[in-house]
């Protein structure tokens, strides 16, 4: 039983997916370390370094199901040390003669900054392929809705028409951002570390730039061509994307949740089967999805926060900002599954009423079409003698304008009407058909992550 409600059987689905959860797990994280160490042994045999029988027993036997688990807890605890119990457990497994060859001339660090490489590349390949899937069901938002025209809102308050398909159309292509930072990214990210006591790997001499490279290709990972020991900044970009593709959910979350308010009613996100909106107020159907991307965008934010600190590092090697990545990183991956599986049920879900959006548009006494008014008067008096005489109508008598302009002079009844009838949304139109072509044109090059 966890301790953490992100690791509780019944909330554990709030705070993450089981895919993303497996990456992290006990056991993978040990066999992963384990990989790290044959890749290792594998490569030291091909350059002479430690026998090829070695290497091939390193692999045959560094199995987590193999270790005694209560020994290498016991050990850990009794050496304060963050891999020495594991490889005495291993130790074990393997006797003495291979034994000698494991682990050679590496760090804790290299391990487990190796294992961050192959975390991003695994926790990245999840994010990348939920991230194309939301992106998909937004495009597709985008070309239904293309021409339906709502009031768009500043400042929360009703202003001129927009296109709900052009509102879409904003949300995919911040998304489609996100996936060419997850591609331009992944070079960088995704590399293995071996680095020795300070970076010079004088443990292997002249050997160590080819053994690292051989290394990194055992275990498919890039070679960074310089160890990184103190430089975090791999780990923290991409933790800050991963911040902020749930900062766009919850952008996403945030309209949904607000237009979802019974006085507008334009969106309702899906509702659950057997879902339960109050219990002491059975007539409330709560955003809970859209409330929820918010939640964890900002616990994902804070993880990132930490992965940034971790960025301070002092001289060779800084314990501090390193071992916290241990928690951080674990975190902003989990909480950005959980957003992207959330999006990826109530986005394609969305219910969209379209006769509300032509409603808002004429409601609480506004002039949507006033922009279009002002951009026809300003060719004629000036936009800022517009802009006053509007201002003065407008607070007035709103819906009297076309008289009251025809009244001053500037402009007839049936030529205001005829602009305040118009929406004026074509460039909207013309912009979603651009950011999806786009789109669509990358998803097509588009190769796997």
């Amino acid at each position: 039983m966890g301790t953490r409600l992100s690791d509780s059987p019944l909330y554990a689905h709030l705070w993450g997916t089981p895919e993303m959860a497996d990456l992290f797990a006990e056991e993978r994280r040990l066999q992963s370390w384990l990989d790290i160490l044959v890749a290792l042994a594998r490569a030291q045999a091909k350059l002479g370094i430690v026998p090829a029988s070695a290497a091939s027993s390193i692999a045959s036997r560094a199995r987590v199901e193999l270790l005694d688990m209560e020994l290498v807890a016991e050990e850990t605890r009794r050496t304060s040390h963050s891999t020495l119990g594991l490889i005495h457990g291993l130790e074990r497994v393997l006797g003495e003669e291979t034994a000698r060859y494991v682990y050679l001339g590496a760090t804790v660090q290299d391990v487990t900054d190796t294992w961050s490489g192959l975390v991003m590349r695994d926790a990245g390949a999840l994010v990348w392929r939920d991230l194309l899937a939301v992106e998909a069901a937004v495009l597709e938002l985008a070309v239904r809705y293309r021409d339906t025209v709502l009031a768009g809102r500043t400042h929360g308050q009703p202003g001129s028409p927009t296109t709900f398909g052009l509102k879409a159309a904003s949300w995919a292509d911040e998304l489609r951002r996100h996936v060419d930072r997850l591609r331009e990214g992944r070079p960088r990210w995704v590399v293995g570390q071996l680095a020795g006591a300070v970076g010079t790997l004088a443990f292997f001499g002249p050997a160590g730039p080819d053994l690292r490279a051989a290394f990194c290709a055992e275990l498919g990972l890039g070679d960074p061509g310089v160890s990184w020991l103190t430089a975090r900044d791999r780990i923290a970009e991409f933790a800050h994307v991963l911040a902020m593709i749930t900062a766009t959910l919850a952008r996403i979350g945030a309209e949904i949740y607000e237009l979802q308010r019974p006085e507008i009613g334009e969106l309702r996100e899906p509702a659950a089967p057997g879902g339960v909106g109050s219990i002491t107020m059975p007539h409330k159907r709560n955003p809970e999805a859209a409330e929820h991307l918010g939640t964890l965008a900002l616990l994902a934010r804070s993880s990132a926060g930490v992965l940034l600190e971790t960025m301070v590092q002092q001289h060779e090697r800084d314990g501090r900002g390193w071992k916290a990545e241990w928690i951080a990183l674990p975190e902003v991956c989990q909480l950005t599954g959980a957003a992207l599986a959330l999006a990826g049920r109530v986005v394609p879900g969305l219910e969209i009423d379209t006769a509300a959006m032509a409603a808002n548009l004429h409601a609480h006494g506004g002039v949507p079409g006033a922009e279009q008014v002002l951009a026809h008067l300003s060719g004629r008096i000036g936009k800022h003698a517009a802009q006053r005489l509007l201002h003065s109508l407008l607070r007035d008598a709103p819906a009297d304008l076309p008289d009251a302009l025809a009244a001053h002079g500037v402009a007839t009844v049936d030529e205001v009407r005829a602009w305040l009838a118009d929406p004026a949304v074509a460039g909207a139109g013309v912009m979603v058909d651009h950011v999806v072509a786009r789109a669509h044109r990358a998803r097509a090059a588009e190769e796997a992550w």
